[in-house]
């Protein structure tokens, strides 16, 4: 068994030489995950003069630990989007996402990396009305979408409002290809942002306009992002010997399970909760394969976090209104694979000068005022003034111990830290036993 993803087991990722001395550039890209080489991808494309500076190595963070799905069906999001952003924002989220969608149809065509057309389907176990209201909010704004039995799930449901032509892949193989050729450096790690300078152990970087791609942001000083996004940590676990899955499913209740296929393997996910507090991790997980797939073995387990935004809808955009040379993209709410083909889409258009008709559902700058942001407010003052020896260096808040995972999670912002206080995810910009200070 190993504590690991299947995908990092399973691929050969190239890599790159480290900054050194002073450059410049037109575009520098800050993260080497998903949306960063997808971001260097289309700007090659295009011409144009950029350099992508990932601090450890590529696909090191959280995209090695996503479940590959490729759907612009996140959970039961249009009904909600209906409802509080309209009809036409809501048509941009589904145009948008489908987009996406067939970009990754054209480029694995003639890629080896399991690309595999499926059908997402996203259930309830309890309440069928839900999934009703769905479909009459997806017929609203144009699509067919469909509503039907499960059959392949070994518990039964009250159906499922499904996507057809959606897929599934090894995001890694995927990625491995997309970074070849590409103007990469690894271990140069970004430690402090000025106005048109980023600076490193080894170099000094100057560039016209920069896209953050960190996952969480890093520059604390615009944008507000510390309190526009919480982040929430998930398990996997692979099993072999369990009965096999074809299609994609996901609960619609944000604590259920998520169940995909990988060749011999059953990939279920769940056991989530907001990170630096307890959740059910694998040993839920462990549960109920115990009951629902008792021959089962397994193979690999594994955990990722996700920037949960205050509307479930991502950032993608200008940084801030004071930071104009600045994009981002962040806050994808799990769904990683799709959201960052969209927003590799959407910021190279921004860098090209031209308009995306998507710009206006993924505004950074939107109105925060949702209930979430009181929720997040009032976890970072909680543990702001939560006396202890070990504090977060993004923002001073308490550090809570993760028995699951032998980690130092911060609840407020989601930062965590290894046993002897190395950095393992951020916002953090440094370790905490170092006291750095975030941008």
């Amino acid at each position: 068994m190993y504590m690991n993803s299947v995908w990092t087991e399973t691929a050969n990722m190239p890599h790159f030489e480290t900054l050194e001395g002073e450059v410049k550039t037109d575009v520098l890209i800050i993260g080497g995950g998903i949306t960063g080489l997808l971001c260097a991808y289309f700007l090659k494309e295009q011409g144009v003069d950029y350099l992508l500076a990932e601090g450890r190595s590529i696909c090191s963070g959280v995209t090695k630990n996503t479940t590959a799905k490729i759907s612009a069906q996140h959970g039961l999001i249009y009904g909600d989007l209906l409802k509080k952003a309209g009809e036409e924002k809501a048509k941009m989220y589904l145009d948008a996402n489908q987009k996406a969608v067939e970009k990754y149809f054209a480029l694995c065509k003639d890629m080896d990396c399991d690309f595999e057309e499926r059908t997402n389907y996203v259930y309830s176990v309890s309440d069928r009305r839900k999934l009703e209201q769905e479909v009459l909010a997806l017929k609203k704004i144009g699509f067919d979408a469909l509503l039907q039995d499960t059959t392949e799930l070994p518990f039964s449901t009250v159906g499922a409002v499904g996507f057809a032509h959606q897929a599934q892949f090894h995001p890694l193989k995927f990625l491995a290809k997309i970074a070849e050729g590409l103007n990469i450096y690894e271990n140069t790690f970004v430690t402090k942002i000025s106005e048109n300078t980023a600076l490193t152990e080894k170099a000094r970087i100057n560039f016209e306009r920069v896209i953050f791609a960190t996952h969480f942001p890093i520059d604390n000083k615009h944008g507000m992002y510390f309190l526009k996004m919480y982040q929430n940590r998930s398990y996997v676990i692979a099993l072999e010997n369990a009965f096999p899955i074809k299609n994609m499913y996901v609960d619609e209740d944000t604590k259920g399970l998520s169940f995909r296929g990988y060749e011999n393997l059953l990939l279920l996910g769940g056991g989530s909760h907001r990170t630096g507090k307890q959740g059910g991790n694998w040993q839920e997980l462990r549960d109920y394969a115990g009951k629902y797939y008792p021959r089962a073995k397994e193979r690999y387990y594994w955990a990722t976090q996700d920037c949960m935004p205050l509307d479930n809808v991502p950032y993608i955009g200008v940084y801030a209104k004071s930071m104009p040379q600045c994009l981002v993209a962040t806050g994808y709410h799990k769904w990683g694979m799709t959201t960052a083909m969209a927003a590799a889409m959407l910021l190279t258009d921004k860098i090209m000068g031209k308009e995306n008709p998507y710009e206006a559902v993924f505004c950074p700058s939107r109105s925060i005022w949702k209930p979430q942001l009181f929720v997040n407010g009032g976890e970072t003052i909680i543990n702001l003034l939560t006396p202890t020896t070990k504090r977060c260096p993004h923002l001073g808040c308490a550090l809570k111990w993760n028995k699951a995972e032998h980690s130092w999670d911060c609840p407020c912002h989601g930062s965590r830290f290894a046993e002897d206080g190395g950095l393992i995810d951020n916002p953090a910009n440094g370790d905490w036993k170092r006291g750095c200070n975030g941008n």
